[in-house]
């Protein structure tokens, strides 16, 4: 059993405890609350007590990536290591996020040591349809125990990449009219093959239509990477036209429509707006983004879209969303709860709860600071970062 106590503990669903505790037993949030008379738990027993003291720190739910690549297009590794996108065919949506993500890759560490204890990663936006994504734990080597949803979200894309991928290769998609025109004849065939199914009338199951059956039957959403305000529109009427749900991932002009896109009732996932404007589509990126949509009532998250920007930079990019105009509170809700709502793993974790995964971070001060260190993650109740300078339970090694 292991206490967290004397932090300031942020939960993500109101409550706030200057000086809190968390009790962690087999992985899960057993105990959680205010401290009262010094200590929590009782003295009998102490010795099988593991204790952290947090005293002047800030405890919260491990960050939350939305929308990210890492393990898939892999640092330091340039094209061996990059499987990001299968731009060879515009529909690909029986591929899978897990055949490729490479849990050794770099940027997973960084991820631990900024906090960041869960991520949702998959395809790139090379083609229309890029197949899907996988929500997985940041902690640990074999792929198949890190995944908490595959899949997780089916990925569609709007706008730029796949009509200049596919144009200047001479071949359909060369337009936003033939994006959208091939996606809703993959969701039409898609419906027709789930509606023969239902009917018995398939002499054999279709690989490449079974995958669609969890986005039709609204357990998973199309992922549908959009920056411009038409390609988020358009997004928009083809998810309505196919009784989809959807995630608006970047939304780089979603400001520009919050009306719209609050009444579409889909998030939003914003970002990365750390990068450069290097395409049209994002020329009106802004920090100011994100909290002109969560004032306007969508729900939001926020994204590095690592690589494009790096993983670490994630509560760096709240904070500058708080400096354009964001609340801070749900600027930390945006990297924690938030995404875990919009990636649909919100049983789990995204909040400090009983039953919760204890997936934790101690922060030395505010995280939305440049110059705040994470002091400790935990993920699934193991401790698997600890900064040099912070004291941990005897029988716990820092790595």
């Amino acid at each position: 059993m292991l206490y967290i106590i004397g932090g300031k503990i942020l939960t993500m669903t109101g409550e706030i405890w200057e000086k809190g505790y968390l009790c962690i037993e087999d992985g899960k949030i057993r105990e959680l609350g205010p401290m009262r008379n010094g200590a929590p738990f009782p003295l009998q027993g102490e010795n099988e007590v593991q204790i952290i003291n947090a005293e002047g720190c800030i405890v919260m739910p491990g960050m939350i990536e939305a929308h990210c690549h890492m393990g898939i297009t892999e640092e330091k590794k340039g094209m061996e290591g990059d499987d990001c996108n299968e731009a060879v065919n515009p529909i690909t949506p029986y591929l899978r996020a897990i055949d490729a993500i490479n849990p050794m890759d770099a940027a997973f560490s960084d991820a631990l040591r900024a906090g960041i204890t869960g991520a949702m990663i998959g395809p790139g936006s090379a083609n229309v349809v890029g197949g899907s994504f996988a929500f997985i734990k940041t902690h640990g080597r074999n792929i198949d125990k890190l995944v908490v949803k595959s899949p997780a979200a089916m990925k569609v894309a709007f706008g730029e990449n796949p009509k200049v991928n596919y144009g200047e290769q001479g071949k359909s998609p060369a337009t936003r009219m033939a994006i959208a025109a091939m996606l809703r004849e993959e969701l039409f065939k898609a419906s027709v093959y789930r509606e023969n199914k239902k009917k018995g009338q398939l002499k054999e199951p279709d690989f490449k239509y079974e995958c669609w059956l969890p986005v039709l039957g609204r357990k998973i959403p199309l992922k549908a990477h959009v920056h411009r305000a038409d390609d988020i529109l358009t997004a928009i009427r083809i998810a309505k036209e196919f009784h989809v749900d959807m995630t608006l991932d970047h939304c780089s002009e979603g400001h520009l429509i919050a009306a719209d896109v609050k009444e579409s009732g889909f998030p939003a996932i914003i970002g990365p707006d750390l990068a450069s404007r290097n395409k049209i589509e994002v020329q009106n990126m802004a920090f100011k983004t994100v909290g002109i949509l969560n004032k306007a009532g969508v729900k939001t998250a926020i994204t590095t879209d690592h690589p494009v920007s790096l993983i670490q930079a994630l509560p760096i990019c709240a904070g500058l969303a708080v400096k354009a105009g964001l609340d801070e509170m749900e600027a930390l809700k945006s990297i924690t709860l938030y995404p875990a709502q919009i990636c649909g793993v919100a049983e789990r974790i995204g909040s400090l709860e009983v039953g919760k995964d204890a997936d934790v971070v101690i922060f030395d001060k505010n995280p939305l600071e440049i110059s705040t260190k994470v002091m400790c993650t935990i993920v699934n109740g193991e401790i698997v970062y600890a900064d040099q300078s912070f004291s941990l339970p005897a029988s716990e090694k820092k790595v």
